[in-house]
């Protein structure tokens, strides 16, 4: 006897080092495997690029039509079986004037920087964020994984964050180390915690989180240690399979 969706409790899911390898594709034993979890519970994903990016992520651009939620962008961009039912401008919330500030600074910032390389792409501008990359987004993947190992030797972004938070320490502005190679800047609130006033309206009682950056600084941090949550640490897409195993197909 087949069991019944459990339309009580959600498996939210960070994207990137959670269901995919960082920036790449998901893998189709993943895919599958999220397809049979949706038949016990709902499947909503969270992540800090935009829709397209997710889109190409977890398979194509009917994404937001294959999980009962997609939050893009932390869930500034809402959507709830395909349709879209909410959205945040930062440009708004926080004006040009701020904007700009931040803008100039970390240009002026990563353009003082010695990197193994830097390519296109600095500043990513997204409706509910802004993402600062000092390699620059167009880096190939190799020089991606180049920048990652100088990375972890130097604390490049790590240092950035902190120059950020000294800089600007009554912005209302929060700074979080994001996916392999860049920082999220968002308004304070406006992180991966944004998304769960959606599934509380729909009176969902158990959110399960997974997710890689989970450690302080981290932009998996804040909703992984909420209360609201049960969260749950993962190394990789495998360890997320492995752990969603033991907890809803072990017995």
């Amino acid at each position: 006897m087949e069991s019944k969706q459990d339309t009580s409790t959600v498996c939210l899911f960070d994207v990137d080092g959670t269901l995919t390898m960082p920036r790449q594709k998901i893998a189709p034993a993943t895919e599958n495997f999220l397809e049979k979890l949706k038949e016990r519970v709902l499947v909503a994903l969270v992540g800090g690029s935009d829709i397209g990016k997710i889109a190409e992520q977890m398979g194509g651009d009917d994404v937001h039509q294959r999980y009962n939620y997609v939050f893009s962008e932390n869930g500034l961009m809402a959507f709830k079986d395909g349709k879209l039912i909410a959205q945040q401008n930062i440009q708004q919330f926080i004006g040009e004037e701020t904007l700009q500030k931040l803008i100039n600074f970390s240009l002026r910032y990563m353009s003082d920087l010695w990197l193994p390389c830097k390519r296109g792409t600095f500043v990513e501008f997204r409706s509910g964020m802004i993402n600062l990359c000092p390699v620059g987004r167009s880096c190939s993947q190799a020089e991606r994984l180049q920048f990652v190992e100088f990375d972890q030797k130097h604390n490049i972004r790590q240092n950035f964050v902190e120059a950020l938070k000294k800089e600007f320490p009554a912005s209302g502005l929060e700074f979080a180390i994001g996916g392999q190679i860049s920082i999220d800047v968002f308004p304070t609130g406006w992180d991966k915690r944004f998304c769960l006033q959606f599934l509380q309206a729909d009176s969902v009682k158990t959110i399960h989180f997974f997710g890689d950056k989970t450690d302080k600084g981290g932009n998996d941090h804040e909703i992984y240690e909420d209360n609201r949550t049960i969260g749950h640490r993962v190394s990789d897409p495998e360890d997320t399979v492995q752990q969603l195993t033991n907890l809803f197909f072990a017995h």
